[in-house]
Parts: C-alpha cells; sequence; structure tokens
C-alpha cells in the first residue's frame, strides 16, 4: 500500500511540475530557453566531473538563462559560461601584479559601471523590480573582455517598480555587504536602496583591494574600511594603488570613492538611486560634492 501510494503521489507531483514547466515556456514564447535532457546535460557538463563555479545554493552560476532540463527529479539550468570567474578572485588576489596590472583605475571604472548599469536594469528596466540583496564581488562574473555580469539571484526579491519599502521573513545578506535597515528597522525600510548600500560597499573594497569584513582578523582596532577611504578622500590623500598612475586614473578612483560613499550612507533616503549612479560616474569629478561621513562611527556601529 506504500508503494503504491508512492508512485501515485510521485506521479501527480511530476505531472505538476510538468504543468507548470509547460505554462512557463508558454510565457516566454519564442524567447524561451533551450530544453535540453538530462543525458545532454551530462554530456555537456563531461558527467559533472570539472566544477565550473560554486554559488550559495550549489554550483550553478547565473548570468544570462540559455537553456534548462526538467525530467522528474533531475534538473538543472543551464546559463552561459564567464571564463574569468568573478571580480573576487581579483580584487583580493594574493598576487600584487593581479591588481595593480589587470584592474587598472580605468578598468575599475568599466566595471563598476557595468555593475551599476545592470543594477538600474533590474531596479527599473523591467516589469517588476528585481531586488538582488546579494550584491558582492564573489557574485559578480567576469566575460573574456572582463565586462561584468550579475548573478546569483538566490535572494532575490520581486515587487513593484512603485512599492517602496518590502518585507522580508529573513535576511540572508552576506555579512559586510548588508545595508543597515536589513538588521535594524530603526534605520528606515528594506528596499531598492538595500542594493546601492552593497553596491557602495562592493565598490569601496575595488578601490582599495581590501575586504570591509575579515572574520580572520581578529584585532578589533583595525579602522572600519569605509572610514578610512572617507578620510583618504575628504583629506585629498592618494588612493590609487598602483605606482604609476596619470592624473586621469588618479580621478576615475576618487570618483568611484566618493559614489560609494554616497551608497553607503545609513538612511537610506540618503543614498543614491542606481540611475543617478551611472550619471555620477560618467560625469565629471569636478560635479561631484563630497557626501556627509556616510556611517556611525565604529566606535558606535550597531552589531547585527
Amino acid at each position: 500500500v506504500a508503494t503504491v501510494l508512492y508512485l501515485s503521489l510521485k506521479t501527480r507531483y511530476n505531472a505538476e511540475i510538468h504543468l507548470k514547466v509547460e505554462m512557463f515556456l508558454k510565457t516566454y514564447g519564442t524567447s524561451k530557453p533551450t530544453r535540453y535532457t538530462f543525458s545532454e546535460v551530462k554530456k555537456m557538463a563531461r558527467r559533472f566531473k570539472e566544477k565550473v563555479g560554486q554559488g550559495g545554493f550549489g554550483s550553478v552560476n547565473i548570468v544570462r538563462l540559455l537553456g534548462f532540463c526538467s525530467e522528474g527529479m533531475r534538473r538543472a539550468l543551464i546559463y552561459e559560461f564567464m571564463p574569468n570567474e568573478s571580480l573576487e578572485k581579483y580584487i583580493f588576489s594574493d598576487d600584487s601584479n593581479i591588481f595593480q596590472h589587470l584592474l587598472v583605475p580605468n578598468k575599475l571604472l568599466d566595471i563598476a559601471l557595468g555593475i551599476a548599469r545592470g543594477m538600474e536594469y533590474l531596479h527599473q528596466g523591467c516589469n517588476q523590480r528585481i531586488l538582488h540583496f546579494d550584491m558582492m564581488p564573489h557574485n559578480i562574473l567576469l566575460d573574456y573582455n572582463f565586462n561584468p555580469k550579475i548573478s546569483d539571484f538566490g535572494l532575490a526579491k520581486l515587487c513593484t517598480r512603485d512599492q517602496s519599502i518590502v518585507t522580508l521573513t529573513a535576511a540572508r545578506v552576506t555579512m559586510g555587504y548588508i545595508a543597515p535597515e536589513l538588521y535594524s528597522r530603526s534605520f528606515g525600510g528594506v528596499s531598492y536602496k538595500s542594493d546601492v548600500y552593497s553596491f557602495g560597499m562592493l565598490v569601496i573594497e575595488m578601490v582599495s583591494g581590501r575586504r570591509n569584513s575579515d572574520p580572520s582578523i581578529e584585532s578589533q582596532n583595525d579602522v572600519y574600511l569605509p572610514e578610512w577611504i572617507y578620510e583618504k578622500v575628504i583629506n585629498d590623500q592618494e588612493l590609487v594603488l598602483t605606482l604609476e598612475t596619470t592624473q586621469e586614473e588618479k580621478d576615475n578612483v576618487r570618483k568611484l570613492a566618493m559614489v560609494a560613499l554616497w551608497c553607503i550612507e545609513w538612511n537610506p533616503r540618503n543614498r543614491l538611486s542606481m540611475t543617478k549612479v551611472v550619471n555620477m560616474l560618467t560625469g565629471r569629478l569636478r560635479n561631484l560634492q563630497m557626501p556627509p561621513k556616510p556611517f556611525v562611527s565604529s566606535e558606535n556601529e550597531p552589531m547585527p
């Protein structure tokens, strides 16, 4: 009896999944992703012998959906391959040559601008606003030309474009990139501005080559990274890590730092929209105003 019941429920479950898949494909029309059999997926993945990446929910890099497989319990999503892996590999590399010669200041600006345009599309370009909620270097993948693409939408949430505040049952954003309002509503409501905060922290790591939150560091006397960047900018000190740079490159790094500081204002209402970020990154440095101190002092910083 148990076996018959199990097989009956499994058949019904598989039928429901199949119906949902067909409805999904019908919605996409002619632009629907390609459907693959499980044997085709195994062949493409060389029987899963070679691991191509790691996300928060398994070995799938999420960039542009190319196809899928759905055969009972065997399911897979196929995305475009990003050969240069993640941004994290380069900005936190132990090899200083990688950071100084590959991610030169002008390339950093191009990458930050590409990420900003991607986020602008998620926030403003879709029928429904997509909040990523996990913006970090590990989730920024680079193509053959080091153009950035946002990946891993495992924590993403949909909301209407006119919805200013969203409700979350749990905040699982990676520490170091989590906006203050995600762990304490006293800072304000959760919205697309929470993604803006994460973007700002990501850019601060890009211009500094340092992690903003490193659990391996035991000392609590280390200077809070955004505060360190803020002091550099306000005192007009050198930010560029490479030895030989032009004035234009120095200005670009300073521009990145200033925009990032605007993005990590503790009050969400004071943060930039991603459209404003794009405009500022494509504008001139002399047109930018220095942001107010965008964070609570590290001594008084509330703990999550």
